[in-house]
């Protein structure tokens, strides 16, 4: 139910995340979903990736900061209120903490859904929450992700 997401620690300048994506697509690396923010100096890249242990190991050898962490993702119609609504007013009533969150809307087959990618202050409670309020959580299948090493 948890997917690996690779965050990516860049510094804040020029060029970096060109070398981080072009390093992952040189070794074969697909990126599922990405969501980019800045700090003070520095930028953290959280992807989905389609080979998560040979992700990391790429980003060690360029010497750049990787740290695997657990994120949930789910599948909600893309209609307006599906959000707020039906996800997160079960984690307002649990008191549970969205730690952050980003999202893309689907195309293709999924055309007319959303995929919300979490990260929870206690992801293993939000996925039960989930489980009994019939949210569609997606697993590493989904995404075309190998978690186990490469």
């Amino acid at each position: 139910m948890k997917l690996k997401q690779l965050s990516v620690f860049l510094d804040n300048a020029p060029g970096r995340l060109y070398e981080a994506t072009h390093a992952l697509g040189a070794a074969g690396i697909n990126l599922r979903s990405l969501s980019i923010c800045d700090t003070a100096g520095f930028g953290i890249l959280r992807i989905l990736v389609s080979d998560v242990a040979k992700a990391r190991k790429v980003m060690m050898e360029k010497q750049i900061p990787a740290r695997v962490d657990d994120v949930v993702a789910v599948e909600i119609e893309d209609v307006p209120g599906s959000l707020s609504n039906k996800v997160l007013k079960l984690f307002l009533d649990a008191q549970l903490n969205v730690d952050y969150m980003y999202a893309f809307a689907g195309t293709g087959p999924s055309l007319g859904k959303a995929v919300m990618i979490f990260r929870f202050s206690d992801n293993d409670r939000a996925i039960g929450i989930m489980q009994g309020s019939n949210i569609k959580i997606l697993d590493a299948e989904s995404f075309g992700m190998l978690e186990s090493p490469s």
